[in-house]
């Protein structure tokens, strides 16, 4: 299994979205959330993403097409 981790960035639209529990049953990733960040106007989740390394890119792509933006992560939390 491969790890992975990003930053979610959220626009005010999407707050309220499972994307989470979405990415993880839909594209059969664990998501194992590091920290957050979430107020009225904008979020943000640092992930650790781990699957297949094609349903991570899936999963990814996803999130991208419903108006995130997605930052790879290297290093310590």
């Amino acid at each position: 299994m491969a790890k992975r981790r990003v930053m979610l960035n959220y626009p005010r639209e999407l707050l309220s979205e499972p994307v989470i529990y979405i990415v993880s049953q839909q594209f059969n990733l664990a998501a194992n959330i590091l920290r957050a960040e979430v107020n009225e106007e904008r979020g943000w989740i640092m992930l650790e993403l781990e699957g297949r390394d094609e349903d991570i890119e899936a999963g990814i792509t996803w999130v991208t097409s419903r108006g995130m933006r997605v930052e790879n992560i290297a290093g310590e939390t």
